[in-house]
């Protein structure tokens, strides 16, 4: 079994930065890609970034720019760097992961969200 823990939410004025940060843990498992979402009430989830086993990256549009994802193999841990936050980027941030794990195969998983207001 795989989990998820994210870190780095809270509360930010308009303009300001905020670093994401997701760590898997657990045993027998490797780590293809990761990324994050977001959610706000009465709206589906979306995608915000996600970075490949290779390093490529994508991006939500609204988020290009401004937004950079990245990650430590070695920690198995992947980063949101979110700059020039706006109102509209407040939200319920999860991390997911598609892992593949000894005997078991390919699978998904989510963390437990981490919240993210930009108020001023």
């Amino acid at each position: 079994q795989v989990q998820l823990v994210e870190s780095g939410g809270g509360l930010v004025q308009p303009g300001g930065s905020l670093r994401l940060s997701c760590t898997a843990s657990g045993s027998g498992f490797s780590i293809n890609t990761m990324g994050w979402y977001r959610q706000t009430p009465g709206k589906q989830r979306e995608l915000v970034a996600r970075i490949f086993s290779d390093g490529d990256t994508n991006y939500a549009d609204s988020v290009k720019g401004r937004f950079t994802i990245s990650r430590d193999n070695a920690k198995n841990t992947v980063y949101l760097q979110m700059n020039s936050l706006k109102p509209e980027d407040t939200a319920v941030y999860h991390c997911n992961a598609l892992i593949i794990e000894f005997r078991i195969g390919w699978r998904e998983y989510w963390g437990q969200g981490t919240h993210v207001t930009v108020s001023s």
